[in-house]
């Protein structure tokens, strides 16, 4: 039997949900997918989508861990590859001020979501 998986969503911890929504949707157009409430409001997940692929965001909030995550190293990340003019996205992400690192000779940025993750920012080619 041959095994196989498709990826299916991935998983940041929020400290701020509206804040964070609201960061995902103003930078790359995700949208609500949908969402998961404990009947006992410990937690809420907030499935984003982009509408194009089947793969998803997953923003978990917890009731009672109001401070900001620890991270670690930051040693990993997410990527998004983005459409039209790539110049014009960098642009937009440098208004926004969330920009914390770039790389032109590998043509690559990034940017750092309210609760310190970064997002890779590449061209869709």
């Amino acid at each position: 039997m041959e095994l196989k998986a498709r990826f299916d969503h991935f998983n940041f911890n929020v400290s701020d949900l509206a804040k964070s929504i609201e960061f995902y949707d103003k930078a790359f157009g995700l949208k609500e997918h949908h969402r998961k409430e404990a009947a006992d409001g410990s937690f809420t997940l907030v499935y984003l989508t982009d509408s194009d692929s089947q793969f998803l965001l997953e923003l978990t909030w917890l009731r009672d861990h109001p401070q900001r995550y620890d991270l670690g190293e930051c040693e990993f990340h997410l990527c998004l590859r983005v459409a039209g003019d790539y110049a014009k996205w960098r642009e937009y992400h440098k208004a926004m001020g969330c920009v914390c690192f770039e790389n032109e000779q590998m043509g690559l940025y990034f940017v750092e979501d309210p609760d310190g993750y970064w997002i890779e920012v590449l061209p869709l080619k």
